[in-house]
C-alpha cells in the first residue's frame, strides 16, 4: 500500500490512516441510511382508510436487494392501487405469499410520495390470514 505522503509510511502509520479510512466510510454509510429512511414515504392516521381489491400484479425487489420494499398493484373496482407493503425478508418471515388474482382486503394509508400515489399498507387479510405490517399508529413493525 503506498502512502499518499512523499516519505515512507510506518506500520504505525499505514494503520492509523486505514482505521481513519474506515472511520470515514461508517460515518457515511449512516448518513445515506438516515437520507434513505427520511425519503421513506410517512403513514398518515388522517387519510386510513380500507379497501378490497383483486391482485393484479406484485412487485418483489430483484434478488439480492431483499430489504427493499415490496409492492402489490391492487385492482379496486376501474383503480389501480400501488399498495408499499415490507421489505421482502418480512413477507419470508412472515410466510406472506401473493400472487395475481389473490382477493384481498387492506387497512392503510394513501399518501403522495412526489408524483406517485401510494396505499402504505398497514394491514392485510388474504382468506383466513391476517398480517399486521404496521402497528396503530402507522408505524413499521419489521
Amino acid at each position: 500500500m503506498a502512502c499518499p505522503i512523499e516519505f515512507s509510511c510506518s506500520k504505525r502509520s499505514r494503520r492509523i490512516l486505514l482505521l481513519l479510512s474506515i472511520g470515514l466510510f461508517l460515518v457515511a454509510s449512516a448518513g445515506a441510511q438516515k437520507a434513505a429512511k427520511a425519503n421513506a414515504p410517512k403513514y398518515d392516521l388522517q387519510t386510513e382508510t380500507k379497501i378490497k381489491g383483486t391482485i393484479d400484479e406484485v412487485k418483489l425487489p430483484p434478488k439480492g436487494s431483499e430489504k427493499e420494499i415490496a409492492h402489490l398493484l391492487v385492482k379496486n373496482g376501474a383503480d389501480t392501487v400501488d399498495v408499499y407493503l415490507c421489505p421482502k425478508t418480512f413477507m419470508d418471515d412472515m410466510g406472506m405469499d401473493f400472487s395475481k388474482g389473490d382477493e384481498i382486503s387492506l387497512t392503510g394509508s394513501k399518501i403522495k410520495q412526489g408524483e406517485a400515489e401510494l396505499f402504505l399498507a398497514r394491514e392485510i387479510v388474504k382468506g383466513n390470514n391476517t398480517f399486521a405490517l404496521r402497528d396503530a399508529k402507522g408505524a413499521p413493525v419489521w
